[in-house]
């Protein structure tokens, strides 16, 4: 239809939503318009965005999250065509939303971590990096295996996300300021310090980059590639990541970089960073999605105080 057809160009030349949202977008304002038989911009009214709402839970049995997401969606797609002038209001702020049950971020454990990162220390070494000859098949093994670990080190140490990975270049990265920027959502740029661990990691990938392609690389060329030399993709960081960390015993939940992510942003926490440097380290756009992290800070705070505090050992006694 044209009008979602406009609607979606806007979200991705002008928002510059990345194409993963686009189609997700896509979907649900198709999903709607069929609802609905396709009038648009009429159907949209409090009482039939209601019937949608009830429709997506009762029949289609979707859980609140994707209800809300799918809300949030036609919203923004309702104040599009107001701008436009082709809506005099948004009907979906008037329409209650299901509540949803507040999910804590999971996260990976610094003691775990440690143990992959000592484990898995000869893979990014460079004694390891000698054994790389060119595309033989021992050398494409060992460099696999030092992708797959890189692909760790960076997402645990910068948390950025998945996307800003893949779309890192070698210009992007700056070993001499130890820097790195990264592309995020909406086309904003942002720098990220890097520890000389992960400087020195990198500076040795580089070389078993050169060593298995036989040149050297330009500045705009991806800075992680496949064993092939092509640029990265979602479901090869995912299997890595999947891979590496289902090595470690104590690693028994998800294993995804959104995760990793989760996990840095609980650790700086824990270690007494701010909120608002978590946010500019992060990318987001706001310091209500950084927030979230304290509640896993205030659980650990509150078994140090049951450990720790006297009162608390002696059930709150008088007298201990």
């Amino acid at each position: 239809m044209q009008v979602i057809d406009e609607y979606l160009n806007y979200v991705t030349s002008i928002r510059r939503y990345s194409p993963r949202t686009a189609t997700i977008y896509a979907g649900i304002l198709e999903d709607y318009s069929s609802f609905v038989s396709g009038d648009l911009p009429g159907s949209l009214t409090p009482q039939i965005v209601r019937s949608y709402e009830v429709y997506l839970m009762d029949s289609r049995k979707l859980d609140p999250r994707t209800v809300n997401l799918h809300l949030s969606v036609l919203s923004g797609f309702c104040r599009f065509l107001m701008k436009d002038g082709r809506l005099d209001s948004n009907p979906v702020r008037l329409v209650t939303r299901p509540k949803m049950e507040k999910r804590l971020p999971s996260f990976y454990r610094d003691e775990s971590m440690e143990e992959y990162f000592d484990n898995s220390e000869h893979e990014a070494s460079k004694e390891n990096l000698e054994l790389i000859r060119g595309g033989d098949p021992l050398s494409k093994s060992i460099y696999s295996q030092r992708l797959s670990r890189l692909i760790v080190s960076i997402l645990y140490s910068t948390g950025i996300r998945r996307s800003e990975l893949i779309g890192l270049t070698i210009g992007n990265v700056d070993l001499s300021r130890r820097a790195m920027k990264v592309r995020g959502k909406g086309d904003k740029m942002r720098e990220i310090p890097l520890v000389p661990s992960l400087c020195e990691e990198i500076s040795l990938y580089l070389q078993s980059v050169e060593t298995m392609e036989g040149c050297e690389r330009a500045s705009s060329d991806p800075l992680l590639v496949t064993v092939k030399g092509e640029k990265l993709y979602p479901m090869l960081v995912d299997r890595a990541i999947k891979s590496e960390l289902g090595q470690i015993g104590s690693i028994t939940g998800r294993k995804s970089p959104h995760v990793l992510r989760h996990s840095l942003a609980t650790e700086l926490l824990n270690e007494g960073a701010d909120l608002n440097s978590i946010k500019e380290l992060l990318g987001h756009s706001s310091l209500a999605a950084t927030q979230v992290y304290t509640h896993n800070s205030v659980e650990k705070l509150k078994k140090v105080y049951v450990n720790a505090h006297p009162r608390a050992k002696s059930g709150g006694k008088n007298g201990d």
